[in-house]
């Protein structure tokens, strides 16, 4: 049953009623705890009711208080939509015998439940919570067990009393559980002295809520502490954009827009705040550029360890680094350009080192070449990439053994922010290495390469490898094109594009693309266009692709192919193309089962994809996998060969359909086709270097599909979002680093 079918419009809400009664049976609760469906029975009724609410279900046998309305569901008939829930422990002795029953209660099923209420009675509750050694006197009860019942009580009791106390205030009870488990007794003090709080480290929590809270224990609008905390708000946003970091007249108007106070007020709070080091500033000129701490900390690192083994690599024993180029091509049977020949030669030269160059432009060949020079030098070298995909594809290209960045560190988990240690190699145990290789380095956020330089060994050779004209990393910062920015660090950008296959139009396109031009599209041949009239039709199409035309041409749909899109939402978005495209690719059957929550449905075969670093499984944002078992208690997605995961309900939430993903999320990949919708509606995303990351990700086959104003707008949208960083200014050393 999906959270959406219950939340369609119904016809008409009516005046708003109070509703009371005893909670009988939960339908429907989705994973996230943002909705639910229980039956309850009314006071002084024997019918039973359908109710909806926006937050975890109550508990079984639960007394309720509810405001809402009713409503007519054009599917489930009559229901009341509740838009608050009071929770009450139960009083009467069947509340009591259900609510002890329902399992919430360790040690205690229904058989259970009706001999201790039946001993008891009315007093049950205050019996357990107050005398539990007389349960011993109930058949079936020992100490152990009567311990066990009454300690699993007083976590229910504790639950229950957060979440009236969030309602109480005009919060939505469905946190209490969160809470709870993050600070256990001390949850209600926390609530009440330290709200927002809530908002860094309970996930859901965000400065509405937490602002909700104080607002309801009487904060003012210019609480100091609200401010600071709005600050930290406006700052997160800020990082979640790409920036490391803001000038302060922005940062004090977005801030003072979002609490609504005066900017005098925000200025003396952000005075105060780095004044304590609680924030981290850095002078431009006359201009104050404000930053979190941790960014800050991540960009000075990065550019004094970059900086530190450009001056101190451990010299190789090679005379002449271009002689030995040339024997390299004499062995190889290789003609080299000039500038694949100098950076051969150079990654000899320099401990620290950047390639960089688009498609068809020979950078696999330089790598090979480095890692056979390198070798001859007696070096030991580690490859790697930022995801398991670019990875792979590095593997491949090199034929030596290459890992994610994550799993050369050895993740651990931990917090970027709170300074804990993410991983086990670090500048205490750091790598193994006289040189390492890195690929896709535009896929690097800040705090990444922060990590990654930090166990780095001194002497070690390091050489960075990427396409500068890709996106930019999802994380806070600009690495590639800061480093290259800065002018400091020896590099060479590869620009001569080699002879392609002259069947072959995707790399001259993907080159067109970056210079300006449009590319050249047939009907037929490995750069399609299909002209459609408006984003619906251009979303049946997709679908017919991969349904249909791609089978027929010998590709795999879900192996071959991908579907990219500029956005999530819309008609041509990734949420709504995952649901049409699962429909056609794994519909539904009474053989497959399923796993339906409050967002999608997964289905044994569905292709799915990591959306965060889970590090105590080992699988990492943008890993993709299909589900192999699905339980009722869990699934089963195989990620390769080596790596399958288990997924309990609570954490499906960190998985989502695959069958379509963002261009963002396609960084590091090579796929056989990939299919893009380009559709007016996505105008705010339409970009040049978009378009370009897309393109190439396809080996054999790019289809786009859509407007051609869509397409033009993208070639001719140049206009890239600016990202505050301040790495090249560290790296040619105009500011400290």
């Amino acid at each position: 049953m999906a959270n959406s079918e219950y939340q369609q419009m119904a016809l008409g809400l009516q005046a708003e009623e109070e509703l009371e009664g005893l909670v009988d049976s939960i339908i429907f609760a989705s994973d996230d705890g943002q909705f639910a469906v229980f039956r309850l029975r009314p006071s002084h009724q024997n019918s039973r009711v359908n109710v909806t609410v926006s937050s975890e279900p109550p508990l079984v046998g639960q007394q309720i208080h509810l405001k809402g309305s009713w409503i007519t569901h054009p599917r489930f008939g009559q229901q009341f939509k509740a838009v608050s829930m009071r929770l009450e422990a139960p009083t009467s002795v069947e509340g009591i015998e259900r609510f002890l029953g329902s399992g919430v209660i360790d040690g205690v099923g229904p058989a259970m439940a009706k001999r201790i209420v039946a001993k008891f009675g009315a007093d049950t509750l205050d019996i357990i919570e107050k005398k539990p050694h007389q349960l011993e006197l109930v058949e079936g009860i020992g100490r152990k067990t009567a311990e066990k019942i009454a300690a699993s009580y007083m976590d229910q009791s504790e639950l229950r009393d957060i979440m009236v106390w969030l309602e109480s205030h005009g919060v939505s009870g469905s946190f209490a559980a969160r809470i709870y488990k993050k600070y256990s007794s001390f949850a209600l003090d926390m609530l009440e002295s330290h709200p927002y709080q809530l908002a860094q480290e309970i996930e859901g929590i965000g400065f509405a809520t937490a602002d909700a809270i104080a607002a309801s224990l009487g904060m003012t609008k210019d609480n100091e502490d609200r401010v600071a905390a709005g600050i930290d708000y406006a700052l997160q946003q800020i990082s979640l954009n790409g920036h490391c970091c803001i000038p302060e007249g922005p940062l004090v108007e977005k801030a003072a827009k979002l609490l609504q106070v005066d900017r005098e007020s925000v200025r003396n709070v952000l005075k105060k705040q780095l004044e304590m080091q609680r924030l981290s500033v850095e002078y431009v000129g006359a201009e104050a550029l404000i930053y979190p701490p941790y960014l800050y900390r991540a960009e000075k690192k990065v550019a004094r360890k970059l900086l530190y083994l450009q001056k101190y690599a451990n010299p190789l024993s090679v005379a002449d680094p271009a002689k030995l180029v040339t024997e390299w091509e004499t062995m190889t049977g290789l003609d080299l350009a000039n500038e694949q020949r100098e950076a051969m030669a150079a990654v000899l030269t320099h401990g620290i080192f950047v390639l960089t160059g688009g498609p068809g432009t020979g950078k696999t060949t330089v790598v090979r070449g480095m890692l056979d020079m390198l070798e001859l030098a007696g070096l030991e070298i580690l490859l790697g990439a930022p995801t398991g995909r670019a990875a792979k594809r590095l593997a491949e290209a090199t034929g030596r053994k290459t890992m994610t960045i994550h799993r050369m560190l050895e993740a651990q988990g931990g917090r970027q922010e709170d300074g804990g240690s993410m991983f086990a190699k670090d500048s205490d145990e750091q790598l193994e290495a006289d040189a390492i290789i890195l690929d896709e380095v535009s896929m690097m956020d800040i705090v990444l390469m922060q990590h990654f330089l930090e166990a780095v060994p001194d002497g070690c050779h390091v050489i960075l490898v990427g396409d500068v004209d890709q996106l930019p990393a999802v994380g806070p910062g600009s690495v590639l094109k800061d480093i290259l920015r800065s002018g400091t660090i020896p590099s060479v950008r590869l620009t001569e594009v080699f002879r392609q296959d002259e069947e072959s139009t995707i790399v001259l396109n993907a080159h067109a693309i970056n210079a300006g031009r449009l590319p050249e599209c047939r009907q037929s041949g490995d750069f399609q266009f299909i002209e459609c009239r408006d984003a619906q039709q251009t979303a049946e199409v997709i679908v017919r692709l991969c349904q249909e035309s791609l089978p027929a041409m010998g590709y795999n749909p879900l192996t071959d192919a991908q579907v990219l899109s500029p956005m999530h939402r819309q008609e041509c978005g990734v949420a709504n193309l995952n649901k049409l495209l699962q429909e056609v690719l794994n519909p539904k059957s009474p053989r497959k089962a399923e796993f339906v929550n409050s967002v999608q449905t997964f289905r044994y075969g569905d292709k799915v994809m990591q959306t965060k670093n889970n590090y105590t499984k080992q699988v990492f944002n943008g890993d993709i996998g299909f589900i192999t078992a699905v339980e009722p208690s869990h699934i089963t997605v195989k990620f390769s060969e080596e790596i399958s995961a288990d997924y309990e309900k609570s954490e499906l939430g960190e998985l989502m359909l695959a069958y379509a993903m963002s261009v963002h999320k396609s960084q590091g990949s090579e796929y056989p086709v990939i299919i893009l919708p380009l559709t007016p509606g996505h105008h705010i995303m339409l970009q040049r270097n978009l378009l370009y990351t897309a393109v190439t990700r396809a080996k054999c086959l790019v289809i786009l599909v859509g407007s051609k104003g869509a397409l033009s707008t993208a070639v001719e949208n140049d206009r890239t979002r600016k990202r505050y960083t301040l790495l090249a200014e560290r790296l040619s050393q105009k500011l400290e680093s």
